[in-house]
């Protein structure tokens, strides 16, 4: 495992059409892995602490690394290849019948990771390798967030003016999100992040539609 590498946090999840950004990053840069809708949906209800009826697929494992006294220590992307990402889940577990703490790597898609990381508050990192190889979408990201806040502070104040007592706060549009990224026009993209593994050639590749 590398352990030259660079602590991020998940700086943003923001919707796109079919699919959602997850921006990665800190003070010093920020960059944006495109996943699957249901696992950018899962990512933004843990870090908005939404409660579920029932558990969803990252909930389970949460459930079940639990019952076996077990957690997610840290995530590590450690590789990409072209446009594909590659992670590391590392697990610890301690329970009756271990001896002794035992730590885990295992292979797993950076989304899916992402996911976990999120949910139990671990820690994610990125290799150096990767951290460099990056582009840094910073100015993206403030331009989203600062559009979004100017959008909701004029929801804020037709809702006052119009004395609505409901806080009626107008979301930013995919096409407003897909045009400050840079992406529109681009329809029925589909974007999956691949696996984890670096010697796994049979990783599933980002599909980019014209």
């Amino acid at each position: 495992m590398n352990t030259d590498v660079v602590e991020v946090q998940v700086r943003a999840v923001l919707p796109l059409e079919g699919s959602f950004a997850v921006f990665l990053g800190n003070e010093a840069k920020v960059f944006v892995i495109y996943i699957d809708e249901s696992v950018g949906t899962a990512i933004s209800m843990f870090m908005r602490g939404v409660s579920k009826e029932r558990p969803l697929t990252h909930d389970l494992v949460g459930h079940l690394l639990m019952a076996f006294g077990a957690k997610v220590e840290r995530v590590i992307i450690n590789n990409i290849n072209g446009s594909v990402f590659h992670a590391r889940l590392i697990i610890s577990a301690e329970n009756e019948l271990l001896t002794t703490r035992k730590m885990i790597e295992l292979d797993a898609r950076p989304s899916d990771s992402i996911a976990m990381a999120v949910q139990q508050s671990a820690p994610i990192f990125v290799a150096q390798a990767v951290w460099d190889a990056v582009e840094d979408v910073s100015d993206t990201l403030a331009q989203i967030e600062k559009k979004g806040l100017e959008a909701q502070q004029a929801s804020e104040a037709a809702a006052k003016e119009q004395g609505d007592d409901e806080d009626d706060i107008e979301e930013l549009s995919d096409e407003d999100i897909n045009a400050i990224a840079g992406i529109s026009g681009q329809e029925n993209d589909e974007y999956d992040d691949g696996f984890g593994d670096d010697d796994d050639d049979e990783g599933e590749e980002w599909k980019k539609g014209e």
